[in-house]
């Protein structure tokens, strides 16, 4: 990946005007413990991005540079702050139904095509890697329960995971506002979500039927997959899109393996297939994937 050009500073002068001083070399420090844990690429471009978004913690912590904060997420004591930077700095953009056509060729291509078999006691599984704060698995749930409206009480789970712990532990609350619920049609609003007063605001949360079929979990998906069985569908969008080109295509190659036959890859509208998975996957409509036939043979 091609990195932008930049103009250099005087050694230890800041890049980012503000209180907190964030020199050059402190910004790629933060920037390579990320691509580390993470995967996800910053460009200098984002220098800006990092000192707002990390300038909150300095000030819970009562630090004054960077340089302090670099040596303590740097550190063994740092473990716990190395996660809330990570934290901070990770993309959480998501939506109920966002990318509409991809539930309806769940709904169309998967579910209705498998809803016999799962009726007779099949399992199915469907797994939304980067959950984020869970509207993703819960618009997944929906659409299995407007097809197979008995399915909490049958073998069928959606797994859910991110890397961020605060992204996890608001889908296990399942509590949205009215701008947060305002993409979930009507209908499905009325049957799947509870208007709750929390503190004064009006919210609302999940029913209890559809929150027993996710199950949410933290995990990096650079790290181990504690994950046991075939997926029926994948979806993994608007992630890779941050990861440098040879992580990317890790990531991808490792997802094969994991899908189910007959199961489905659906990633984000500006990602695409490649490395090894390009030729292990064929394309199932619009940013949706297949196991190849040799693949399934």
């Amino acid at each position: 990946m091609k990195r932008l050009e930049h103009r250099e500073e005087p050694p230890g002068a800041s890049i980012v005007p503000g209180p907190f001083l964030l020199t050059r070399d402190e910004f790629r420090q933060i920037c390579a413990m990320l691509l580390e844990d993470t995967g996800i690429y910053l460009s200098d471009a984002k220098a800006t991005l990092v000192y707002s978004r990390l300038a909150k913690r300095l000030r819970a912590l009562g630090l004054e540079k960077f340089r302090d904060y670099c040596a303590l997420v740097s550190s063994e004591r740092g473990v716990d702050e190395r996660q809330k930077m990570l934290a901070a700095l990770t993309t959480n953009v998501t939506g109920f139904f966002r990318e509409p056509h991809h539930f309806e060729h769940l709904k169309m291509h998967v579910l209705s095509r498998r809803a016999a078999a799962v009726r007779a006691g099949a399992r199915f599984r469907i797994w939304s890697a980067a959950c984020s704060d869970g509207r993703e698995p819960y618009s997944i749930a929906m659409t299995i329960l407007s097809v197979i409206p008995e399915a909490a009480e049958l073998d069928v789970r959606v797994l859910a995971t991110d890397i961020d712990p605060n992204m996890v532990a608001a889908g296990i609350a399942g509590a949205y506002d009215e701008e947060g619920v305002r993409d979930v049609p009507q209908d499905l609003r009325r049957r799947w979500l509870r208007p709750v007063a929390e503190g004064g605001v009006r919210r609302f949360a999940v029913a209890p039927e559809l929150a027993s079929l996710v199950v949410f979990r933290e995990l990096n998906l650079l790290g181990p997959w504690p994950i046991k069985g075939q997926f029926d569908a994948i979806f993994c969008r608007n992630v890779v899109i941050y990861f440098e080109e040879q992580t990317q295509r890790t990531v991808m190659s490792r997802f094969v393996p994991a899908l189910a036959a007959e199961g489905r890859l659906y990633i984000g509208h500006s990602e695409r297939i490649s490395g090894p998975a390009a030729s292990d996957l064929e394309s199932d409509g619009i940013t949706t994937y297949r196991l190849s036939r040799r693949m399934e043979a």
